[in-house]
């Protein structure tokens, strides 16, 4: 199995791992948190060959030793998911972009994967953006645009459970207020009350990063109504296999194909692991074998 799988539409599915749904993740106490080598050598095993860079942190932090590591275990680094606090009209998070767009460029990443931090710890709880608030994240993001072309790096927003983008309103916020291309997790769309099926059908111009995570749409449900945080719902398996939710993943990847859409499809499950012992390498299995026999 490599890395490049058939789309079944005359194509080839650029798929890539992601150290999260290996549990590995930048929100304190989240989990036991397994070591690089293990994470690594499990995407080589499972015929990986590329990944996104995980948290700050997991990967070393210099972009040469990191594409120098990456390679002793035949991966390339595809993209990063970086939160920047995009809203705060006393902030600018210009400096902070510039120096993921210049480490990024150094590491030939190819994606800058933006997300509207809250500013606060974890993605359980967030507050709601008024109209100068939107103001000033709208402006950021135009900002961060038109600087992306000096580094030659693709930069997308992330909508996030968690984030300031985060429900289907606020992401048509984005879509209306912005040029800013779209990284589409299928999962954290879902769980925000969004159609990622429909999102991709209207919107695939817009698609230059794909996430493909399957959801139990019953407990995407109770964190909608407060009745359990995203973090719980981790725990509980709100992130199954690909084929194994209740996100219509074939038909995405359809529509982007037939749209012409070329990039990435970055295979996330995120885990919240116990121990060692875990052993999340099963699942991703799973799901690989799944986009094989798209």
């Amino acid at each position: 199995m490599s890395s490049e799988r058939s789309s079944g539409a005359g194509g080839a599915l650029r798929t890539a791992g992601a150290p999260i749904s290996w549990g590995v993740c930048e929100v304190p106490g989240w989990g036991h948190q397994l070591d690089r080598s293990r994470v690594l050598a499990e995407m080589a095993e499972l015929g990986l060959g590329a990944t996104e860079l995980g948290p700050t942190g997991f990967l070393p932090l210099s972009p040469s030793r990191c594409r120098s590591l990456l390679a002793e275990y035949g991966l390339r680094a595809v993209g990063g998911f970086v939160p920047v606090v995009l809203h705060d009209p006393h902030h600018d998070p210009l400096p902070e972009v510039r120096a993921t767009m210049r480490a990024f460029r150094d590491g030939e990443v190819d994606v800058v994967v933006l997300a509207a931090a809250t500013g606060r710890s974890g993605y359980d709880a967030k507050p709601e953006l008024d109209a100068s608030g939107w103001k000033t994240l709208l402006g950021n993001l135009t900002k961060i645009i038109r600087n992306a072309k000096e580094f030659g790096r693709t930069v997308t927003l992330h909508p996030h459970v968690g984030t300031m983008v985060e429900t289907e309103r606020e992401v048509e916020h984005v879509l209306d207020g912005s040029a800013i291309p779209l990284c589409l997790d299928t999962g954290h769309l879902l769980i925000g009350g969004a159609d990622p099926g429909d999102l991709a059908r209207r919107a695939a111009g817009r698609v230059a990063h794909v996430h493909l995570k399957d959801v139990d749409a019953s407990l995407a449900e109770r964190v909608r109504t407060g009745e359990l945080t995203y973090t719980q719902a981790v725990r509980a398996g709100i992130y199954r296999p690909l084929g194994r939710g209740d996100v219509d993943i074939a038909g995405i990847v359809t529509v982007l194909t037939a749209a012409g859409y070329s990039g990435w499809y970055v295979m996330e499950q995120d885990v919240v692991l116990d121990s060692e012992a875990a052993d999340p390498k099963r699942d991703v299995r799973e799901s690989l074998a799944y986009l094989e026999g798209l």
